[in-house]
């Protein structure tokens, strides 16, 4: 190829006479070749070869006397991206013709500088240069990128008056702008109007209808349709699945299968997302082995949508392998920018499945690799990092996060903002948390979403009612999951009239109740202690079939101790969830409260006969960036003997100041000092007892929990933080416990 490029530079080669069309597209071949070399090799000689042969031009005068071969040079600097010598040789150009013109514009609209393309349009027409139909689709694609619904109509009007001849083309330009700039009804007249339709023209009207959600006029349309392309499936399929619609987007999914069109790559990517929002690892499966068979298993794109069906899906150990190919092409082609870009997205969705799956060590470990590799953060994997560090509840972590955003520069932006607002609340620092929400300049409805949240976490109901009501005299409107928040803030602070009046306004704010908030309010009347209010509710409102408001309200009969009614609950539960452990641990534990030792029994034996697992309660504590972990009756410490000890000589001084075991808690029919024994393994006494003897006295401890605290060991905390004058943090499955000076935050109503 070297003899080819410096044959093309021979000046005599250059001359008017010689200069053919062939000759032009030769060199277009070679100057091609070069650039790609330059970007693969490293090669930076093809701007110097194209400097040689543009001199020789105007040397020989080719390039004052040939417009065509100006024309030819100008398409190559704009094809090679290389816009600055583009702009200079466009300017250098004594003659320039609609051609001209159009090159220049369309290599701006190319590279998403719109603007530019249309300022160069309008020096088009003040040069009185006639544009052709590629031109004017050109600019209204501009138009519609930059949603200039005025300049667009202006460029239609005109085009009407000046009598241009529409092809398919330019009205389907024209048509996607009235789309992208939401002026529908004009779409709708164009396109009723047009006597010459493609599938182009077809699909934007599908795509507008599902855009603005009119999903049954889009689906009408689509069966209309008279030759539906893979395109037209790939637009009816996907529009669907945004609009919620998966089971039909399925079925069309399955009908273009029968019907023999062959997936393209967006198809797969299509078709795996789909996958992912079922949760269908059988479907993902299929795709993945079509992806197999038609050989583009190693396009990136697809690669990704593999990695998330998976890690969707919850088959981490394969999105892993997957990934491990990802990895080891990073180092090297980080060189690429499409492919860096690609990978990125690879190791974000991976951190994102560890999240979403629980398995916040290897999100963790992922994330350290991408920063020893030195792999680009989007705002995506810093938000689900710290999304790791709020479930996992290690705050010191979180804050370690905190500082490394600060440090590489990145923005925070709302989505930012609120996620570190989520993680110090959930961590348990929520005066942290007060502290990104007070330093935000223009709040939106995400933060105070957040904020209301975490006080409602921390059992600040009132503090969260307050934040609401001043959201609301700022503008802020709420959405659904503000609701959410306010209502538990009320439920875990007793305050039933305002929770019931938060719900009554939701219908103010055009807002229609989910199965979240209304299990919100079961739970509000149950802990208030209006059982028979609660099930009235439950009825009235249709909710007989949602499991979440009747384990809710069993939690209320087991803290109001209605054991009627909690068994009349109880044999509701299973109808719904089968396999949920947790109503039957909560009418077993509230039968061996009453001692009813058989019949607690019998409700563990149909657990077992029914194969149903209880999830083992778990404690752990951070301390010097380890996180300990503690199971009832843990020996595997390895200062188990020296945590034992100290936990025996505790319960000993507990019990001097008024401390005594709720031997109730006790499921099994023993004696009251062998139940005792029972209580003093829990979890999180264990992991209390470890905290306490490594670290300074006066030092505040918090501990975390995967189940909700009992009540023996709200007691036994209470009374530690009283003893030894500490102040003990415990965040459980539903929220927060501050225990100070022998008192909880939650005022013994959880």
């Amino acid at each position: 190829m070297r003899w080819t490029c410096e044959y093309l530079m021979h000046p005599h080669l250059l001359s008017p006479s010689n200069l053919t069309r062939n000759l032009i597209n030769t060199y277009k071949f070679a100057f091609l070749h070069i650039q790609h070399s330059s970007l693969v090799n490293g090669d930076s000689t093809y701007e110097s070869k194209m400097k040689t042969l543009h001199a020789n031009l105007i040397k020989n005068g080719s390039l004052l006397h040939n417009l065509q071969v100006g024309n030819r040079l100008l398409n190559l600097c704009v094809e090679s991206l290389n816009f600055g010598y583009a702009q200079k040789l466009f300017d250098e150009m004594l003659y320039r013709d609609v051609r001209t013109w159009t090159i220049q514009l369309s290599g701006f609209a190319r590279v998403g500088s719109f603007s530019s393309a249309l300022d160069c349009f309008r020096r088009m027409q003040n040069e009185c240069v006639w544009p052709n139909n590629f031109t004017l689709s050109s600019v209204l694609k501009c138009c519609s990128s930059l949603y200039e619904l005025r300049i667009g109509k202006s460029v239609h009007g005109w085009i009407v008056t000046s009598g241009i001849g529409l092809d398919v083309a330019l009205e389907n330009s024209i048509l996607d702008l009235y789309v992208k700039c939401e002026a529908f009804d004009y779409a709708k007249k164009l396109f009723e109007l047009m006597e010459d339709r493609d599938n182009v023209s077809w699909n934007i009207m599908v795509g507008a209808y599902l855009h603005i959600g009119e999903v049954e006029k889009s689906l009408c349309l689509f069966e209309r349709l008279p030759e539906k392309g893979v395109a037209s499936w790939n637009t009816i399929i996907d529009g669907l699945m945004k609009n919620g619609f998966q089971g039909i987007a399925l079925e069309l999914l399955y009908r273009m299968i029968i019907s023999g069109h062959v997936f393209n790559k967006v198809t797969f990517s299509i078709a795996l997302n789909l996958a992912s929002s079922l949760s269908n690892v059988e479907l993902g499966r299929w795709i993945h082995a079509c992806v197999l068979t038609f050989g583009v298993q190693d396009d990136r794109f697809i690669r990704n949508s593999l990695i998330d069906m998976y890690c969707k899906c919850g088959e981490m150990e394969k999105a892993s392998v997957l990934f491990q190919k990802v990895s080891r092409d990073f180092v090297r082609t980080r060189n690429s920018k499409t492919s860096c870009e690609a990978e990125i997205v690879s190791w974000s969705s991976m951190i994102s499945g560890y999240v979403r799956n629980g398995e916040y060590d290897d999100a963790f470990k992922t994330f350290r690799s991408m920063v020893c590799e030195q792999v680009g953060m989007s705002k995506f994997t810093l938000t689900s990092i710290v999304s790791a560090c709020a479930n996992a509840g290690i705050l010191e972590l979180g804050r370690q996060m905190h500082a490394y955003i600060m440090k590489v520069g990145h923005k925070i932006d709302a989505h930012l903002s609120s996620s570190l607002i989520d993680m110090y609340a959930k961590c348990g620092s929520l005066d942290d948390a007060w502290n990104i929400f007070n330093q935000t300049d223009s709040l939106n409805v995400v933060q105070w979403t957040s904020m209301i949240s975490g006080c409602a976490l921390h059992g600040q109901g009132r503090e969260a009612v307050k934040l609401f009501e001043h959201m609301m005299k700022k503008g802020v409107r709420p959405n659904e999951v503000t609701f959410i928040g306010v209502l538990t803030a009320c439920s875990h602070a007793g305050l039933l009239e305002d929770g019931c009046d938060y719900f009554k306004l939701m219908k103010g704010h055009d807002l229609k109740p989910g199965f979240e908030h209304f299990a919100c309010m079961v739970d509000l009347y149950g802990r208030a202690g209006r059982l028979n209010e609660a099930k009235e509710f439950i009825y009235n409102n249709s909710l007989s079939h949602l499991s979440a408001v009747w384990r809710s309200l069993l939690s209320s009969c087991r803290l109001h101790k209605d054991f009627a009614m909690a068994k009349w609950v109880s044999e509701k539960l299973p109808q719904h969830e089968p396999c949920d452990a947790g109503p039957y641990i909560l009418l077993s534990n509230m039968l061996a409260t009453e001692h009813k030792w058989e019949e607690s029994a019998k409700v563990r034996s149909l657990m077992q006969l029914r194969g149903v697992k209880k999830h083992p309660g778990q404690s752990w504590i951070q301390l010097k960036n380890l996180v300990h972990t503690f199971v009832a009756g843990d020996r595997s410490h390895p200062q188990d003997t020296e945590i034992y000890s100290y936990l025996e000589r505790l319960i000993g001084r507990l019990k001097e100041i008024g401390y005594s075991s709720d031997v109730q808690m006790v499921i099994q029919d023993v004696e009251e000092e062998q139940g005792e024994v029972f209580l003093s393994l829990h979890s999180e006494k264990l992991a209390l007892v470890y905290g306490i003897i490594s670290t300074p006295c006066g030092t505040p401890i918090q501990i975390m929990k995967n189940l909700r605290v009992c009540t023996d060991c709200h007691n036994f905390i209470k009374c530690t933080s009283k003893l030894l004058d500490r102040e003990i943090i415990v965040r459980d499955i539903r929220r927060f416990h501050h225990f100070k000076h022998g008192r909880c935050s939650c005022g013994d109503y959880w």
